[in-house]
């Protein structure tokens, strides 16, 4: 099945909105650190910069989008609550997000999420509802809870809110590291990569965007070359953060924006994830390592001019019980 979107990345986010937004969640996020690591830049033959959203609130970028989704929010809004539907990162986000404004967050999570995952939501303030591990399920335990408590749906990506939110992390990024050649970026539903697009095209148009995917989960690649978007199909990957499809306000970005989409096995994603550690000295969650493992897969077309690679680390959330090595 293919799914027709016509739009335009200009029609849903623009440099302005993301620079509003960088100003709107100032005050409750943390302005992340850019790492560099010798042995690594060595090893690829490259000069990379790491972006360190594992360091963010929450442990990844999705605390941004959804902090500027629910600083928007009126009073009556704030009354009723905020609802989504989330296997980990954006539900955390939410949750806490939800709990400096001072709203409830009801956050539907599937059977199959992470139980490290599921305890931080619970820590945050958020109450959650089990659903079964499939898109119709959460969206249908979603949609009732809205209807039940009339709260405010925010969804994970799909959201001009949450894509102008997600493109600050490659305003600071740029602002840190100006010359960037190549920025790297993991693609789930397409949030971060979108506000990446946004952000480098008007600021560094120089610099290349590059989507990186897991294997197992390719919507990205796959609609990338059939010109059309193409929904997950079955998505089998260690990168649970990475799972979902692309939404119709993000694929236009991906479509006309992204220059590459660079799919990795999950053997090189805990390949890259325990490099990282070893040489960075930093644990990294499997849909951060899916981005490195891009820079140094030999699918990823660079050109002898680009020395320097930004990428951004997504996050950090790991089961320490279950490392996948």
């Amino acid at each position: 099945m293919t799914l027709k979107v016509h739009f335009k990345p200009t029609d849903i986010v623009r440099l302005a909105d993301v620079k509003n937004a960088s100003r709107q969640i100032r005050p409750y996020i943390h302005r992340t650190p850019v790492l560099t690591c010798e042995s690594l830049n060595r090893m690829v033959g490259h000069n990379l910069f790491f972006k360190c959203e594992n360091l963010q609130k929450t442990g990844a970028f999705k605390f941004r989008g959804a902090v500027n989704a629910v600083s928007q929010l009126n009073d009556a809004e704030l009354e009723n609550g905020v609802v989504t539907h989330s296997s980990g990162n954006h539900a955390a986000a939410l949750a806490q997000a939800a709990r400096i404004f001072g709203t409830k967050a009801h956050i539907v999570m599937p059977s199959s999420a992470s139980s490290i995952k599921r305890k931080a939501v619970i820590e945050y303030g958020g109450n959650v509802i089990e659903c079964q591990p499939n898109l119709d399920s959460r969206l249908e335990y979603a949609e009732r809870v809205q209807a039940e408590t009339g709260a405010t749906m925010i969804p994970p990506f799909n959201d001009p809110r949450i894509i102008a939110g997600q493109g600050t992390a490659a305003l600071e990024f740029l602002q840190q590291v100006p010359n960037l050649d190549l920025l790297i970026a993991p693609i789930g539903g397409g949030g971060l990569i979108s506000g990446t697009c946004v952000t480098s095209t008007a600021i560094s148009p120089r610099c290349k965007v590059i989507g990186a995917e897991p294997e197992g989960a390719d919507d990205a690649f796959r609609s990338k070359e059939a010109r059309e978007m193409l929904p997950q199909t079955n998505p089998q990957t260690i990168a649970d953060g990475l799972l979902t499809s692309m939404g119709k306000l993000t694929w236009p970005y991906v479509r006309d924006l992204v220059r590459q989409v660079v799919t990795v096995s999950d053997e090189e994603t805990v390949k890259a994830m325990r490099l990282f550690l070893e040489r960075a000295k930093v644990l990294i969650e499997p849909s951060s390592a899916v981005a490195l493992a891009a820079a140094f897969s030999p699918k990823l077309n660079s050109s002898g001019s680009d020395r320097n690679i930004g990428i951004i680390l997504s996050g950090g959330n790991v089961d320490l019980d279950h490392l996948p090595w």
